[in-house]
């Protein structure tokens, strides 16, 4: 499908419209579900289990390994059958994972936490189609208005947990925590009805990126390939790297500083200082996207890997007071802002057309992956070594990638000068 320019940028607007309304559904549905996983597990498994990070583990893989699952499929199929397939999936894992709570079954519940990762991985694969059909010099900024809209189905989300423990306990006669699983459920559907009878037409398509486009035959993609164009070409393994480490060091740091909090008396703020972490994350997006299209990608991940370093450093020297947790989580998530949107342009720009579809699910596969390994394993170290060595670490990746954005920066800039 061909269109002239004002076609393609109405489209282009009523895209982001679409995706962004998805968004703020889906993320107040991941929000509102994923908050209660360690409570479940708790009151499956006990209070004193140590076992409570397995909810948030199970999710993450799942998201995982469905986000190249979906990938594989936008790829044949458009975003909108990719989209519609994941959120579906996310529908189907809800409900098995409402059903498990309400009969204490720890198996069936770790079945639908492993489905229910597929909305995740739907959120994080609509930040590419949110790029089809931008410009080359808008792809940054159009992507950063879906992690804004992630920003009110994160805040709003744990507020409807309560609202729907309590239907589901006086309505329905459930167990207290099935009711934020079948509520997420439903939000997750109209998370697909709005892509199904409004992402048309296809932005993959209209931008002519479906494998069938590419005189490449209807063959699925493997990872296998995914991966190899990836380390073929410097700027792209760059862009894996910052996705990775950003979400790695926020992860591991994140999901501990409620726990450090609580063991020093701070439990108090703690809701605070994570909401100040999520506001980091997700609502200055915008400026980041700007930030990114009019400086460089490169810039952005080398200033994202600064402000990383500078809120694990800070982490580390919190101590016992909460004093500077608050900046700290602050920082760590504007700075995995900037990585994650500078890595994620650069990796758009520095593959094939034709292969960039499968790539994006690779990507999001091992940013996942890896991101679920540091939060399993983060309360393992802290409990080990202690949460300012936690910290530490998160450091070391962070000063590795400042390394990194800093050296391809500098070469890039000696090249254009020679």
């Amino acid at each position: 499908m061909t269109l002239d320019s004002d076609a393609r940028v109405a489209l282009q607007k009523k895209t982001l419209r679409t995706l962004v309304a998805g968004q703020v559904v889906a993320a107040a549905a991941l929000s509102a579900a994923v908050t209660v996983g360690a409570f479940v597990i708790q009151d499956i498994l006990g209070q004193d289990t140590p076992w409570g990070g397995i909810s948030s583990a199970t999710f993450t893989l799942g998201s995982a390994f469905m986000s190249q699952v979906l990938a594989r499929k936008m790829s044949v199929k458009g975003r909108r059958v990719g989209l519609q397939y994941g959120y579906s999936l996310a529908i189907f894992g809800g409900l098995t994972a409402g059903f498990a709570v309400h009969n204490s079954s720890l198996p069936l519940f770790i079945l639908g936490l492993f489905f229910y990762g597929s909305g995740q991985a739907s959120n994080l694969l609509s930040r590419y189609a949110a790029m089809d059909l931008a410009t080359d010099d808008q792809k940054s900024e159009a992507m950063s208005y879906i992690l804004f809209g992630s920003t009110f189905g994160a805040v709003f989300g744990p507020i409807l947990i309560k609202p729907a423990e309590s239907l589901g306990e006086n309505w329905f006669g459930w167990t207290t925590y099935t009711g934020p699983w079948v509520a997420s459920a439903v939000f997750f559907l109209f998370a697909l009805l709005n892509v199904a009878t409004r992402l048309r037409p296809d932005p993959l398509e209209v931008s002519g990126g479906l494998v069938s486009q590419q005189g490449v035959g209807v063959a699925r993609p493997k990872i296998g390939d995914a991966f190899r164009t990836i380390s073929q070409n410097t700027n792209s393994r760059v862009a894996l790297s910052s996705m990775v480490i950003s979400q790695v060091t926020m992860v591991a740091v994140m999901t501990m500083t409620p726990v450090h909090l609580k063991l020093h008396g701070h439990e108090d703020v703690s809701p605070f200082v994570i909401s100040l972490h999520i506001a980091g994350m997700y609502a200055f997006s915008p400026f980041v996207g700007k930030f990114t299209d009019r400086r460089g990608k490169l810039m952005s991940i080398s200033l994202g890997a600064i402000l990383l370093t500078a809120a694990t450093v800070m982490a580390a020297l919190a101590g016992e007071e909460a004093t500077l947790l608050w900046p700290s989580l602050w920082l760590l998530g504007i700075g995995w802002s900037f990585g994650l949107i500078g890595g994620t342009s650069l990796l758009v720009e520095s593959v094939p057309v034709s292969s960039r579809v499968t790539v994006q699910g690779a990507a999001d596969l091992m940013m996942s992956f890896c991101g679920g390994m540091a939060g399993f394993s983060s309360g393992f170290i802290r409990k080990a070594f202690g949460f300012h060595m936690l910290s530490n670490l998160g450091t070391l990746l962070a000063l590795a990638l400042v390394f990194v954005g800093v050296r391809r920066l500098t070469t890039l800039k000696l090249k254009a000068v020679t």
